[in-house]
């Protein structure tokens, strides 16, 4: 070290030395390689933007009714002498069957007063016709005398001027004509009563007749037949009891038919007339809401709440309700479904009946729409994918939602690729790497259209086959 230290100028040597080395090794250092750091393209799942069929339905709630019940009340007085076996709360009976008989002596007996009265009547008649016959004939015959006896007082009356004969002869001759006269008068007399006499009997006739009339509806009403197919609803009466005019027997329910007044959302009603089927100046033209409704061309379905997807009944549109309910802002709609008690599934599609709670579906005429799933919305906005694989965030205008679908009044534009999956982060123009869910789409399309009642009618015939031993 001290040789180093007393020699400065091998310091010096050494200095360069290592200089001479470093600046060797920075001449000779390779270049530096730079990579891209932009953000990678993200795999997306998208469907392409269509006009596809779409049916809007909405949903209203309501219970099944029968579309007839009838109240039988008794129409006559007296005692039940007759109760069909059938006529049980629950059983059935079918239509023309006789149901209840109440005693029917006092109304026969009643008939038969009616009809002895009306038989007695019309022989009076029939003897005022006869007498008026043999009193004509008499009238006619009395006036032929008085001719011949005035033609005989004449002749006498002639002799007598010329004193042939004496004044006692002429009178007598003159008494005779004055009781001919009176006879005739008398005769006339009677056949003009007649007119009035036959007024008075037929006046009798048609009371009788009415009355007659009358018992026979009465004594008819002492029976009471099913006027239609009917379920038995409540039985308030038994055999042998005495009931009066207007006692209530028992209830009865068309089973060919029931209906479904069921309520609708106010606000769900905009789905159906928002869908371009119906004019404005068609709605202008007229204020009646059921003509409206009816150039909408819905059609109906019913299905049981939380029942079986089998269960589902076609059913007829029949009104809607000529006002809202201002407590509860809903709409009232009836419809009704034929056969209710047809192709019965046991555990899978019971009948409908009274009471049931059910769903109305009514469905408009489908129409070419722009139809969105409802998870593609984000705050009013949709995420899609441009022309140079980036990603567009765009705002866009609904029609309505149905469901999970949305129907796009504007802002979409048609075979424009729409992102249906979530995207995180979200930076408008970052890169995409779009993929084609061709599964999404059809499946968009098939819950876009109404479901065909019949194909679940086929399932239906081959379960109640299956059913049959």
């Amino acid at each position: 070290m001290k040789v180093f230290f007393q020699k400065p100028y091998i310091f010096f040597i050494v200095l360069l030395m290592g200089l001479a080395a470093a600046a060797f090794l920075i001449k000779n250092k390779p270049a530096i390689e730079h990579t891209d750091s932009g953000m990678p393209a993200k795999p997306v799942d998208v469907i392409a933007v269509r006009s596809i069929p779409m049916s809007p339905h909405v949903t209203a709630y309501g219970t099944v009714e029968p579309s007839v019940s009838l109240k039988i009340k008794a129409q006559v007085s007296g005692k039940v002498s007759y109760l069909h076996p059938n006529l049980q709360s629950g059983s059935s009976i079918s239509a023309g069957t006789l149901a209840i008989r109440i005693d029917q002596e006092d109304s026969q007996v009643s008939l038969n007063q009616s009809e002895a009265d009306l038989r007695a009547n019309q022989s009076s008649l029939a003897q005022l016709d006869e007498e008026e016959k043999t009193t004509r004939r008499s009238l006619q015959y009395a006036k032929e005398n008085l001719r011949v006896g005035e033609k005989e007082l004449a002749r006498i009356r002639g002799i007598w001027e010329k004193q042939l004969i004496s004044r006692s002869t002429l009178d007598a001759e003159e008494q005779k004509v004055l009781l001919l006269r009176q006879s005739t008068a008398d005769l006339q007399g009677k056949l003009n009563a007649f007119s009035s006499r036959r007024d008075s009997i037929n006046a009798q006739i048609e009371r009788a007749t009415e009355q007659v009339k009358g018992q026979t509806t009465t004594l008819s009403r002492t029976e009471i037949h099913m006027p239609f197919d009917a379920l038995i609803g409540d039985v308030l009466v038994e055999e042998g009891e005495y009931v009066t005019l207007g006692t209530y027997l028992f209830e009865s329910l068309a089973i060919n038919r029931i209906e479904v007044n069921a309520q609708l959302p106010i606000q769900q009603m905009r789905t159906l007339v928002s869908t371009g089927l119906l004019s404005s100046s068609q709605a202008s033209q007229s204020g009646d809401l059921s003509l409206i409704l009816k150039r909408l061309k819905l059609s109906a379905t019913v299905s049981l709440v939380g029942g079986s997807s089998d269960a589902i009944w076609e059913a007829e549109l029949l009104r809607f309700s000529e006002s809202i309910d201002p407590i509860r802002r809903t709409l009232g709609v009836v419809v009704a479904v034929d056969n209710p008690y047809g192709k019965v599934i046991p555990g899978k599609r019971p009948p409908l009946i009274k009471g049931m709670y059910t769903a109305v579906d009514l469905y408009a005429p489908e129409y070419p729409a722009i139809v969105i799933p409802r998870s593609a919305l984000h705050e009013g906005r949709v995420y899609l994918v441009n022309a140079r694989q980036r990603l567009e965030i765009r705002p866009v205008k609904v029609l309505f939602q149905q469901g999970n679908l949305l129907v796009i009044e504007s802002g979409l534009q048609a075979e424009e690729q729409l992102i249906i999956n979530d995207l995180i982060p979200v930076i408008e123009g970052m890169p995409l790497l779009p993929e084609v869910d061709s599964h999404f789409e059809a499946q968009l399309i098939q819950l876009a259209k109404r479901p065909l009642v019949a194909e679940t009618s086929v399932q239906i015939e081959a379960d109640i086959q299956r059913a049959i031993p």
